[in-house]
């Protein structure tokens, strides 16, 4: 793939993996990307992961066409991006390797050498001068390791952004709607980074920039302020559209009549509403759809007088992720003793900005005329 005149894409496709860092599943597969800057001094931006290094090394060779590189770019020290270092620099003695000092740390941690003898350490505000490119190098801790540069080159005006901008999938199956697979990858990976993912946006946001290269996904090259606006509102913990989701558990199907009960008396209301059963679905699609929308409604019973397992994990996974800014409806049912509700509260008790509904829904075993009437109520206090 060829970015620009001088820029070249070496990156690979991965449609082995099934479940991406051991939990996200990614049926579309995953891209390692990597690119090569030609110019008078040659460049390679960040390298794949280990199960792909053959592969990589090949597109690197055919794109350098018998030149040698003057240097090794790592951005980033996660093992689906520097795996192949160590048999790249290997193949290629002569090139210096770039990378912020913690990443050397990490290399050496990771694979036994840190280059001390041809390496290079940059930080924040060092550039680099190919011959007609130049790179400055932009400081980018915790979006989403510590050690992560991402890297500016001014000639063609193109942001090597790391995992940022990254996406689920591989590049060579059909793009469907950026945004979801994006969101559910940023969400998941880099959520709870939102205040540092917002100090890099301010950071770029003096620079022109006209491409977009992360190391998963496509390389974005028209509407970028969409891209961008969209990152800015998922670091900033701000709803991305007005809807309800609705996230339940049942057991015997009581609590899901509740919930079918309450979509459909806010759909009746005009109201965008997405219901998701947590025992069955993919929970980090689960845990994204929460923060695009800006209400949601938690559904479950009493459970060891706790909350049912699955539930107790969606809760988890967004206070770790820093939910905040939304407006809260809660469901609870239980044959004997209800505590469910009361137990999803204290969970979020340490989120910000969250706005509990007045109306809980309490089910006593199956719906009755006084559970129906707090359904009616939840969708009404609900419904804007």
């Amino acid at each position: 793939m060829i970015i620009t005149n001088d820029i070249k894409y070496v990156g690979v496709n991965d449609h082995r993996v099934d479940l991406f860092e051991g939990q996200y599943v990614v049926t579309k597969g995953m891209t390692y990307n990597s690119y090569v800057i030609d110019d008078e001094k040659t460049v390679v931006i960040d390298t794949a992961d280990v199960n792909f290094t053959e592969e990589w090394l090949n597109n690197v060779e055919t794109v350098l066409a018998g030149r040698k590189p003057d240097y090794l770019l790592v951005q980033h020290m996660e093992p689906d991006h520097s795996a192949s270092i160590v048999s790249f620099m290997n193949k290629y003695t002569e090139t210096t390797i770039l990378a912020s000092a913690m990443a050397f740390t990490m290399m050496k941690n990771f694979y036994g050498f840190d280059y001390s003898d041809r390496r290079i350490v940059i930080k924040e505000g060092d550039s680099l001068d190919l011959g007609k490119h130049k790179l400055s190098f932009i400081s980018a801790p915790m979006v989403h390791w510590p050690e992560v540069m991402v890297t500016y080159d001014a000639t063609d005006k193109v942001l090597f952004s790391a995992d940022g901008f990254g996406k689920f999938g591989a590049l060579d199956v059909e793009e469907t709607n950026w945004k979801d697979e994006a969101r559910r990858y940023y969400i998941g990976i880099v959520g709870k980074y939102g205040l540092q993912v917002q100090a890099l946006l301010k950071k770029a946001s003096a620079l022109d920039i006209q491409t977009i290269c992360p190391l998963h996904g496509p390389v974005l090259k028209e509407d970028l302020g969409y891209y961008i606006g969209l990152y800015d509102t998922w670091s900033s913990y701000r709803p991305e559209e007005e809807g309800v989701l609705i996230a339940y558990t049942s057991i015997y199907g009581n609590t899901k009549k509740a919930v079918e009960l309450l979509a459909e008396e806010l759909k009746a209301k005009g109201e965008t509403v997405e219901v998701i059963d947590l025992a069955r679905c993919d929970m980090a699609y689960a845990v994204s759809e929460a923060f695009k929308f800006d209400r949601l409604v938690l559904a479950t019973t009493t459970y060891n007088t706790e909350i049912y397992p699955s539930m107790h994990t969606y809760i988890h996974k967004l206070t770790e992720r820093l939910f905040q800014n939304r407006k809260v409806g809660l469901i609870e049912n239980g044959s004997w003793a209800p505590t469910a509700a009361a137990v999803m509260k204290k969970l979020l008790e340490g989120s910000k900005n969250l706005t509990f509904t007045d109306t809980t829904v309490k089910i006593n075993s199956g719906l009755n005329e006084t559970s129906i009437a707090q359904v009616k109520a939840l969708a009404e206090e609900l419904a804007k």
